[in-house]
């Protein structure tokens, strides 16, 4: 499958297929990028190859390579229950009228079914307004050879051009004929797939620019007063710095900054937990990654660089300041209490919430900063039995890292929003990660490190438990649900700390079912 020059339109690619197994690559391609709900016409003369490419994705989409299709240009429609979603395959070249097709029947497949509609002139004007149209024509250069140009409409467009960015960026260094494989992501927009050669694996990340949403306060979106990252440039500036510390954090391979494109070392799948809940002696040595970062003088702004080459200006890491820590715990009344709990607040009730908690965090914003990574949890820590010491911790996902009090990323560890980690063992890595940071520094105040501790529990459960529920309610995400029984005992346990008994009293008072006797 060769590419030609894009046209001059930047949701159009044109692409010389060569031969049937050029077809199936494409099939392969594209069934990457597909969503429930798509619509995709195919277009083209008699004999072009439509059919031949809908046989191929078909099987893609089923994992079935044997998976009879026939073309549906006598039943005009067939449809197909695959692991990804339905499928409608219609074949509309006997259709006349658009009355004709209200006789069809493929809505019965439901919204979240993908459309592959073949004669897709017979819609006229019902055709939709976000699609990806592949129009076929015989090859000139020779008579197995297809040609197919691509054109995205609406939402399609950007979905089309960043596929094409990808393969050209993959092609670039040295990758183009990896094998792809999706990698589950996590809970933002970004994507992540393996990549395979014979003698090497990597990770495609592929995060585009995070867009502003809508302005909430003082004329700003909530990512940037909740001092989240952008871009790219976040991700490898700070995977620079955890390197330099010792931390073993992916090594960038390769960077188009501007796209959102990375290829990163593959740090493997073993985790710090299984199916029977955290490896204490793994979770010990997270631990202990965390004394060690958090006695050194660390540095505020990180070069964005991949190898030896300087990529962009520096990144210099945000303040989790007052404002930010603030507007995170907000979510749990724009999210849990209307959508979960069925609870709607007064303003006095919501201006109490947000005094009691400025009253609890200001002091935090007033002790001693360093690198807060945000995300330090299971699902981003990986078991490098190969390595040495702390190196032994593969650590992802720290694009939002911010600089702030040291106990945030602790309470991150040791109350995982993913599963639940039990009060013994939370209290035993407490103690060694005191510990070791009384033998670091003398002056290291325990007592006060405690009470930071079970402030930022309650702020990142209170925050989560909102995030949890947007996930459900506004992304489609229900699977995060599950997770909520073990949110609401780490913040039980949380509120029990003799500085928070005011913020107790107003969940006590605000939502009795959620903390019980807190």
């Amino acid at each position: 499958m060769t590419p030609s020059s894009p046209s001059p339109l930047p949701n159009t690619v044109l692409l010389e297929l060569n031969g049937l197994s050029a077809t199936e690559t494409l099939a392969r391609d594209l069934a990457r990028l597909l969503i429930p709900g798509d619509f995709i016409t195919l277009g083209g003369d008699l004999g072009a190859g439509k059919t031949a490419f809908a046989r191929a994705l078909l099987r893609v989409l089923a994992e079935d390579p044997e998976l009879e299709v026939p073309s549906p240009t006598f039943t005009l429609i067939q449809m197909y229950d695959t692991p990804r979603m339905p499928v409608v395959h219609a074949d509309l070249y006997r259709i006349r009228d658009q009355s004709e097709l209200e006789e069809l029947g493929w809505e019965e497949a439901g919204p979240d079914s993908l459309l592959l509609i073949e004669w897709p002139d017979r819609l006229g004007d019902l055709m939709p307004a976000d699609r990806l149209d592949l129009t076929f024509s015989l090859s000139a250069r020779h008579p197995d050879a297809r040609q197919v140009a691509m054109r995205g409409y609406g939402r399609w467009a950007e979905r089309l051009g960043r596929h094409v960015a990808v393969q050209h960026f993959l092609r670039l260094h040295g990758w183009g004929e990896a094998v792809r494989l999706p990698i589950q992501g996590d809970a933002s927009t970004r994507a992540y797939e393996r990549l395979e050669k014979p003698d090497q694996r990597a990770i495609l990340m592929i995060a585009p620019r995070r867009p502003d949403g809508p302005p909430i306060r003082w004329g700003k979106p909530y990512s940037a007063l909740a001092k989240l990252s952008e871009s790219v440039h976040a991700f490898v500036a700070v995977a620079h710095g955890l390197r330099a510390q010792g931390v073993s954090a992916p090594d960038i391979l390769a960077a188009d900054l501007e796209p959102g494109l990375l290829i990163v070392e593959d740090l493997g799948g073993d985790g710090i937990a299984d199916a029977n809940g955290p490896i204490a002696e793994r979770y010990e040595v997270a631990t202990d990654l965390l004394a060690h970062l958090h006695h050194q003088a660390l540095p505020v702004r990180l070069p964005v660089a991949v190898g030896n080459a300087q990529k962009a200006e520096d990144h210099v890491l945000p303040v989790y300041d007052l404002d930010a820590l603030c507007i995170e715990v907000e979510l749990l009344l724009d999210w849990y209490l209307p959508h979960h709990c069925k609870v709607t607040l007064g303003g006095a009730s919501r201006n109490r919430f947000v005094a009691l908690w400025r009253d609890v965090l200001m002091p935090l914003s007033q002790q001693g900063q360093t690198w807060t990574l945000r995300d330090y949890h299971s699902p981003n820590l990986l078991w490098l039995p190969g390595r040495e010491g702390i190196k032994r911790i593969g650590v992802i996902d720290f694009q939002d890292a911010v600089l702030g009090h040291p106990a945030y990323d602790q309470v991150s560890l040791l109350q995982d929003a993913r599963l639940l980690v039990s009060e013994e063992l939370e209290l035993a890595l407490l103690r060694r990660y005191l510990t070791a940071r009384k033998a670091q520094d003398e002056a290291f105040d325990i007592a006060e490190f405690m009470t930071a501790y079970a402030a930022l529990g309650a702020q990142r459960v209170t925050k989560i438990l909102g995030i949890f529920i947007r996930l459900d309610r506004r992304d489609g995400k229900p699977g995060y649900l599950r997770h909520l029984p073990h949110l609401e005992v780490y913040l039980r346990r949380n509120l029990r700390h003799p500085s928070l008994r005011d913020l107790a009293q107003w969940y006590q008072e605000t939502l009795p079912q959620l903390v019980g006797g807190a």
